[in-house]
């Protein structure tokens, strides 16, 4: 299956900025940002943030507030502030053997950090990768792992996957298989992650948004500062 696979990729893979790097830091910014977010929203964003802080050195010496200003669009702030903080500590140390020791930094964007910047014999597991290995029983090595993002990103899809497009089709058990949602993703609207994303937004615009309870999960999560009752962005 690995030939067939890498033969589809070389034909058909999708043209990203951050697979024309294997700079360590570009590519820190590229997963952080692609967690829980689409690539079409991903793309300007991370284009504007690197002509902005070309280098972790550079991210290091902005202010937390201008980090979370320049994340708004991306959603999960909490991920801005955790990418600051991984910036300062590459920074002052340079980048750890062991990339999970970076703020925000777990296995999987270890791993793809480790792959595409270091050249690591390690191939990370996200959603797509592991519904590929369970549906066709393969398991892939690490000179696979963008050929199997675009695969699971484009053809094999969670709930009816495009099996007639598929180039490991002829060898897959589970092909023409369908298959129900392993859960439902919360509703944004109404939500108190809407909520927090308003206030947020509001403090970064110099308002004073009224809604206690956010600000202060907000606070929590060291993306205000409240004092005497009045909202800031770190400094």
């Amino acid at each position: 299956m690995k030939d067939v696979l890498l033969a589809w990729y070389s034909e058909s893979k999708r043209s990203l900025p951050w697979r024309e790097t294997t700079d360590p830091y570009a590519i820190l910014v590229a997963e952080v940002m692609l967690q829980q977010t689409q690539v079409d929203r991903v793309v300007p964003h991370y284009l504007a943030w690197l002509e902005r802080w070309p280098s972790a050195a550079a991210l290091a010496a902005a202010s937390p507030a201008e980090v979370i200003v320049a994340w708004q669009g991306l959603g999960y702030n909490r991920r801005a502030i955790n990418l600051h903080r991984a910036a300062q500590h590459v920074a002052a140390h340079g980048w750890p053997d062991d990339l999970t020791e970076l703020p925000g930094v777990g296995p999987y964007t270890a791993g793809a950090v480790g792959n595409f910047a270091f050249g690591r014999d390690v191939l990370p597991i996200d959603v797509n990768v592991r519904r590929i290995q369970e549906r066709t029983g393969e398991r892939f090595d690490s000179s696979c792992t963008q050929a199997l993002f675009d695969l699971g990103a484009t053809i094999c899809l969670a709930r009816i996957p495009r099996c007639g497009a598929c180039p490991l089709a002829d060898a897959c058990p589970s092909r023409g298989s369908r298959y129900e949602p392993l859960r439902k993703q919360s509703r944004f609207e109404g939500s108190f992650r809407q909520r927090r994303a308003a206030a947020l937004r509001a403090v970064a615009a110099g308002e004073q948004p009224t809604d206690g309870d956010a600000l202060v999960a907000l606070e929590r999560d060291g993306l205000v500062v409240l004092e005497d009752g009045v909202a800031s962005l770190p400094a």
